[in-house]
């Protein structure tokens, strides 16, 4: 059951105070920038090798998040012709770290009892310049990104472990990042609140994005024709 303080939803950049840097760790060419389509602040991490630049939270690898909402959202996008590398530590019932990797650098998914390493494909606007279901650097082009991780799912899946909480994040280059969020809720993006009451979304357990966490869409324009939502 989520902590009071963690529902609905954690906005785990704005809880942890990412900015100052107290209880999050940067190493390398980290950056806070405005984006102007965004309409907000985003994290660019860059350089020339993905363990060398990254933000990582909590701030000591001896410390744990603690959060124990069942999905994982980061909105992140990679950056244009590089390689990018997501490494997300969770900590199982029987009390084993787990690491959860996602990168256009694995050509295969890869497991061990530890560790479990998801090939990530990107999106790109025009499907035609990637090659779509093949790793590898990511398209001039390419697109925000709504990942969504069911992390009790995947550790049941390829472990057979029962998930706990989330231990730790650390995000490496080559990315920029929005934010991260945990939730016991599926958020749909591009679902408007009224569609959600109509459709009668909450009894299957979702809901539309929350505000902070959302993407803007212009008017006239559609969610899922600007941005990619993916789910594991």
């Amino acid at each position: 059951v989520l902590a009071a303080w963690q529902r609905p939803y954690l906005n785990i950049f704005k809880h942890f105070r990412v900015e100052e840097w107290k209880r999050s760790a940067k190493e390398g060419d980290v950056a806070a920038l405005t984006d102007t389509r965004l309409k907000g602040t985003v994290y660019r991490i860059q350089g020339s090798n993905p363990a060398s630049s990254y933000l990582q939270l909590p701030r000591a690898g001896t410390q744990s998040l603690g959060l124990t909402g069942r999905y994982l959202y980061l909105l992140f996008r990679p950056l244009p012709h590089k390689h990018f590398l997501v490494h997300l530590d969770v900590t199982t019932e029987e009390n084993q770290v787990v690491r959860i990797s996602f990168s256009n650098l694995f050509k295969e998914f890869k497991s061990t009892a530890t560790w479990l390493q998801f090939p990530f494909v990107c999106g790109a606007a025009s499907e035609g310049t990637a090659r779509r279901g093949v790793p590898g650097a990511a398209p001039a082009d390419v697109r925000w990104t709504c990942l969504v991780l069911d992390l009790p799912s995947i550790l049941a899946l390829y472990l057979s472990r029962r998930y706990s909480h989330l231990r730790g994040v650390k995000l490496c280059s080559n990315l920029l990042v929005k934010n991260l969020c945990t939730s016991d809720l599926l958020f749909e993006p591009g679902v408007t609140l009224a569609e959600a009451r109509l459709g009668d979304l909450s009894c299957r357990g979702v809901a539309p994005m929350p505000r902070e966490l959302a993407f803007p869409v212009p008017k006239g324009k559609k969610w899922h024709d600007l941005y990619d939502y993916i789910r594991y």
